[in-house]
């Protein structure tokens, strides 16, 4: 405990026995102990027979002397620290030469943890001490594990990890949570400036600070996780680190982030969910002046634009894009500021892509999504428009009375054969579900059951598309509409796929006094578990943890 102390050339507890040991008069020698090693001020020595008559033990007292002097002292490390003395640096490492040997003595311990703190660099023999200490580096402050983790990459690594998993796994309870099954309340409710409020931003703000290596440690791990599992939520954290820094104005960090900027922007149209034309031109200039050379920016740019956040926001904005167009009579093709969202959601979808094969050029994008795809998209909504409006119209005018079932040819081959036309018709339908548009639901969501890469069974729109269901909550009591949604789309899926139950779970828990009760019961045997897998993943979907 007092290990440290003959070093420094002042008596311990050991010195004390040894001199009682070899004494011939025992209370002479702890008086002159006490001289010897009590607080040298002579006017106290008066003064303390005056504590003994109160009863006031002489070790409290120390003790409460020692206490104030080391809080004194704290306080003054710090003001050195941050005075603007040229030689304040070796005044604490001086003061560090003496202390640290205590440094394992508790009632020191934190003078010599301030002193580390407030050291820009602390000596290498002295950060190698405290790492090979566990209890040394669990005690010591970020500033001191930022020194050590810069060159300790492995040791980094293991304090960032279960963050980066804990982000994960608390992104992945927020898709299947039974609270978010709404169209007002959803995974992309929350601002981007409430989201990085979240305790693994700001722990990973914390652990970085202001240190440029550290922060491009992190990136590389989102990188290599990313590619390692294809996780989207990855990217999200790529954007919120380096918002969360800029909140913080770390100038070091990013105004050497070549993405700095974009992001910045990007942030501000996620803000409104929308990409104006202002904002457009914005990021379109950031896009078209990378430089030769510089290209690996586009790997990271690609990763910010592949971010759940960002997509939602563009593929908003291409939906409300085309619906101007129709209003104007005007094809996409004709658009550039469609055409520039279609180029950035295409960057943002091949970002696995460029990121794996090293190949930093933006991907080429097909255009007959522009000519085919979106006009096989728009003519769908003019179906929808028509029969709308021929409702209105006396019966001797109507020319159709029922509701178009057949869908275009090249809007289905693109579901199933293009990224970025999937991700569109992914958000059409949601566009059609928030206006509660029974007819285009029912026409479009059977297409569904063959999407590009299977995107109309992944978690984040079966979130979007449960959430909006509930919008139409007395359509369930029409077995028509029933089968549409369960036996058309997503029934179709669930038995190899055990997120698509976990979702039916959770629209049917805010729906089932709705359903229509004959097929309400046919529909929980279908969804019944096997016996041997019991009650365990339907009590996961409600409550994650």
């Amino acid at each position: 405990m007092f290990a440290g102390l003959p070093e420094l050339g002042i008596a311990n507890g050991e010195d004390l026995k040894e001199t009682l040991t070899n004494c011939t008069e025992p209370l002479k020698a702890i008086d002159q102990f006490q001289m010897e090693n009590g607080i040298l001020l002579p006017t106290l020595q008066s003064a303390l027979p005056f504590l003994d008559l109160h009863g006031t033990p002489r070790l409290e007292f120390h003790q409460s002397v020692f206490d104030e002097l080391r809080e004194k002292l704290m306080e003054q490390v710090a003001v050195i620290a941050e005075g603007k003395d040229e030689d304040r640096y070796g005044k604490l490492e001086e003061l560090l030469e003496k202390s640290f040997p205590l440094v394992k003595m508790p009632s020191i311990q934190p003078v010599v943890m301030q002193v580390l703190k407030h050291l820009p660099k602390v000596p290498e023999k002295k950060l190698k001490m405290v790492m090979a200490d566990k209890e040394l580096y669990k005690v010591c402050a970020v500033e001191v594990k930022r020194q050590i983790w810069q060159d300790n990459q492995a040791l980094f690594g293991d304090e960032v990890s279960p963050l980066l998993k804990q982000y994960i796994v608390e992104k992945e309870a927020a898709l299947f949570s039974s609270d978010t099954t709404s169209s007002l309340h959803n995974f992309f409710s929350p601002t981007p400036k409430a989201r990085r409020q979240g305790e693994v931003v700001l722990k990973l703000t914390q652990m970085i600070g202001k240190n440029v290596k550290l922060y491009d440690m992190v990136l590389q791990f989102l990188r290599t996780l990313f590619l390692r599992t294809r996780n989207v939520h990855y990217c999200t954290l790529r954007a919120e680190l380096l918002m969360s820094l800029h909140d913080l104005d770390i100038s070091e960090i990013c105004s050497v982030d070549p993405c700095h900027k974009f992001t910045w922007c990007l942030d501000a149209c996620i803000r409104e969910k929308f990409v104006d034309g202002k904002r457009a031109r914005e990021l379109q200039g950031f896009l078209d002046g990378v430089k030769k050379g510089q290209e690996q920016v586009l790997g990271d740019l690609s990763m910010i634009l592949c971010d759940p956040f960002a997509c939602n926001t563009l593929v908003l904005s291409i939906i409300r894009n085309i619906q101007e167009l129709l209003s104007q009579d005007a094809l996409p093709r004709d658009s550039p500021d469609l055409m520039l969202l279609l180029r950035m959601l295409s960057l943002g979808q091949g970002a696995w892509d460029m990121i794996d094969s090293q190949v930093f050029k933006e991907p080429r994008m097909d255009l007959e999504v522009v000519t085919r795809f979106l006009p096989a998209m728009m003519s769908v909504v003019v179906d929808d428009h028509t029969f709308v409006v021929e409702q209105k119209l006396p019966s001797e005018e109507k020319l159709s009375l029922t509701y178009p079932t057949a869908l275009p040819d090249a809007f289905t081959r693109y579901l199933q054969d293009n990224r970025v036309a999937s991700e569109m018709g992914l958000y059409y339908i949601l566009h059609i579900a928030k206006l509660r548009n029974k007819n285009a639901l029912q026409r479009l969501l059977p297409a569904l059951v063959e999407t590009y890469n299977d995107m109309a069974f992944g978690d984040i729109f079966l979130h979007l598309l449960t959430g909006h269901l509930t919008l139409l909550s007395d359509e369930f009591g029409s077995e028509e509409f029933c089968t549409v949604v369960f036996d058309s789309f997503l029934l179709t899926s669930f038995s190899s796929k055990e997120n698509v139950h976990r979702h039916i779970l959770r629209l049917l828990l805010h729906l089932h006094h709705k359903v229509l009760p004959s097929y309400l019961e046919t529909l929980m045997q279908t969804l019944e578990p096997p016996k041997q897998v019991g009650m365990i993943s339907i009590c996961s979907t409600f409550n994650p943890e």
